[in-house]
């Protein structure tokens, strides 16, 4: 299923078990600069291939329904005679390898891509916010000393830290009766 909004295109794809269509993965894009200025028609074909574009891997070789709400994506496939632009010939061109009937589905009946597509980008000028109101620089400290270090060094060359207890000692040899030394790995 796929549909194009003044400001963006949405797309999800899914397959029928048991006439029950079951989703596998969304997709929107929001249009930018000149795609803005695009026809209808334009961006519903432009949905189609950008949601061919993302799910290639999935319909390559396999027969693909296309649920649109606009009938003349249709016709544009469907007649030879169609005289459409040219970014609209080249969109064809890239759909033929796939095995594409398209079929109509009302708006209200396609919810689901109809909602992907209108979902409008917050910051619509494109610059990238650097500054964040809850923003707190925080410290690692990575002076303290892993808990295997202790037992490779005992399994390499039985040498145990000074400051061990008695206790201590114990539990590493214990912990480390299930450890080798084999060059390069422990």
């Amino acid at each position: 299923m796929c549909d194009a909004s003044d400001f963006a295109l949405g797309a999800a794809l899914g397959q029928r078990k048991e006439k029950v269509f079951h989703t596998i993965s969304y997709a929107s894009h929001t249009l930018t600069g000149p795609q803005l200025n695009y026809t209808t028609t334009e961006k519903e074909l432009m949905a189609m291939v950008f949601a061919f574009e993302k799910f290639r891997s999935y319909l390559i070789g396999s027969k693909v329904i296309v649920w649109t709400g606009h009938v003349t994506l249709r016709y544009l496939f469907a007649k030879k005679d169609s005289k459409p632009r040219l970014i609209m010939i080249r969109w064809i061109l890239l759909l033929q390898e796939f095995d594409i009937e398209i079929k109509d589905k009302k708006g209200a009946e396609n919810v689901v891509v109809d909602h992907l597509s209108k979902l409008e980008a917050e910051n619509k000028d494109g610059e990238v916010l650097e500054l964040f109101p809850d923003e707190m620089i925080c410290q690692v400290n990575t002076s303290k000393v892993p808990w295997y270090a202790d037992i490779a060094n005992f399994v390499c060359s039985k040498w145990v830290p000074k400051h061990f207890t008695y206790q201590q000692r114990k539990k590493l040899m214990a912990d480390s009766k299930h450890n080798y030394w084999e060059d390069p790995f422990l």
